[in-house]
């Protein structure tokens, strides 16, 4: 049987299912068989005061359907229309896969898969505000 395979650094925090399980001193790896368990890294985790620019925001509403915390119904409209938003601003073939990939995972239900396609654009989202400063 396969699953999620979570590879943890000593003291490393991760959310699942809404509980904060720790690890101990020693690296260590977890599988997570349970399908459509909501796991979050918490050093992935992006906080709502840091969800301040439009990829981040989508990226943060993703991530609060992920770890269960929004009203799903609700929570994938806007993700929906917040990826329609970002297509309209990037324009290049790389981040327009991602954003198609990220739409087929929220349609999908796979919010973890959706979460690390949009977190992809980060960094291109930064040079390009970069470029605007």
């Amino acid at each position: 049987m396969s699953g999620l395979v979570l590879k943890l650094a000593p003291n490393e925090r991760v959310l699942v299912n809404g509980a904060v399980i720790e690890n101990g001193d020693k690296r260590s790896k977890i599988t997570i068989l349970t399908a459509n368990a909501n796991i979050l890294r918490l050093r992935d985790a992006i906080p709502p005061d840091q969800a301040n620019t439009p990829v981040r925001r989508v990226c943060y509403i993703t991530q609060l359907l992920l770890t269960g915390d929004a009203d799903e119904s609700l929570g994938r409209q806007q993700a929906f229309r917040g990826i329609e938003q970002l297509s309209q601003a990037f324009l290049d073939s790389a981040s327009l896969m991602a954003l198609d990939q990220a739409t087929g995972h929220i349609e999908g239900g796979d919010y973890y898969r959706a979460l690390r396609s949009l977190r992809s654009l980060i960094p291109r989202e930064s040079r390009l505000l970069a470029q605007v400063n």
